[in-house]
């Protein structure tokens, strides 16, 4: 199987197999990667956890777990501007540096492994944690509690003035919606570096994990019209048009793609 085949295998099983389906997504960019071997590796850090936690009931040891990876020198990846790196997971795992999401994905998979109840939380612009039941969050960079208060101070700083926290931020988010978003974040990065064809594969495999959305469409058609595949762009205009329900950027989608349809084919 592909290293696409072989993600999109790990969801399908019961539980989904996470880490090692992220694993598979770095493998699309990195041909090299043997994800068993890393899964066997990983053994290694466990035990250099494990070693560290209290002893304390398992769902008590999910803030002692990041803060222990935090003592294994794992920290939020502070690069200027941001690399993919950041978000390729064996590159995470070598170099202790990452985006919120690639920690959180390491924390994860070592919960699961400890026993240690562990949740995601899809929260907007900066990925968190939970514990079921738990009244606070957890931030996946060194462990810090986020009570409610503190979770509305990070939205307003992430959306501007006018966010309203609301319930929806702070549920749990299945396998899924974790590695489309772990898509998302490639796509940005290596689109902010100059690498359009590393981006095209993240922007397909966003669509291929869960439902797309108008701003996911645009961004592959956005790609495409940087690689001068017109048709390619125009099919992802189109559903972007589908899928949008505001007046303006309908008017908008629709005069770029009379645009588009006035241009010659290249392909």
């Amino acid at each position: 199987m592909s290293p696409r085949q072989s993600c999109l295998a790990c969801l399908d099983r019961e539980p989904p197999a996470l880490f090692e389906a992220a694993l598979w997504i770095a493998a699309e960019h990195d041909p090299a990667l043997q994800p068993q071997l890393l899964l066997r590796e990983l053994h290694s850090l466990q035990q250099l956890v494990a070693n560290g936690l209290p002893d304390l009931p398992a769902r008590e040891l999910a803030q002692p777990l990041l803060r222990r990876l935090n003592e294994l020198d794992f920290h939020e990846d502070d690069a200027s501007p941001p690399q993919p790196r950041g978000a390729l997971l064996h590159l995470v795992l070598r170099q202790r540096r990452g985006q919120p999401l690639s920690l959180a994905l390491i924390a994860l998979e070592l919960a699961r492994r400890l026993e240690i109840p562990l949740q995601g939380v899809n929260f907007p612009g900066r990925f968190l944690l939970r514990v079921p039941g738990a009244d606070h969050l957890l931030d996946p960079c060194g462990g810090r509690r986020l009570y409610t208060r503190d979770c509305r101070e990070l939205l307003l700083r992430q959306l501007g003035g006018h966010a309203e926290l609301t319930a929806a931020h702070l549920l749990g988010c299945d396998a899924g919606a974790m590695l489309q978003r772990l898509s998302r974040n490639l796509r940005q990065l290596h689109q902010l570096n100059d690498d359009p064809l590393a981006a095209l594969k993240d922007a397909e495999r966003v669509l291929q994990l869960g439902p797309p959305s108008v701003a996911d469409h645009l961004a592959r058609a956005d790609l495409y019209h940087q690689l001068d595949c017109p048709q390619a762009e125009r099919f992802d205009l189109q559903r972007a048009l589908l899928l949008c329900d505001e007046p303006a950027q309908r008017l908008q989608l629709g005069e770029r793609l009379r645009r588009l349809s006035a241009s010659p084919a290249l392909h």
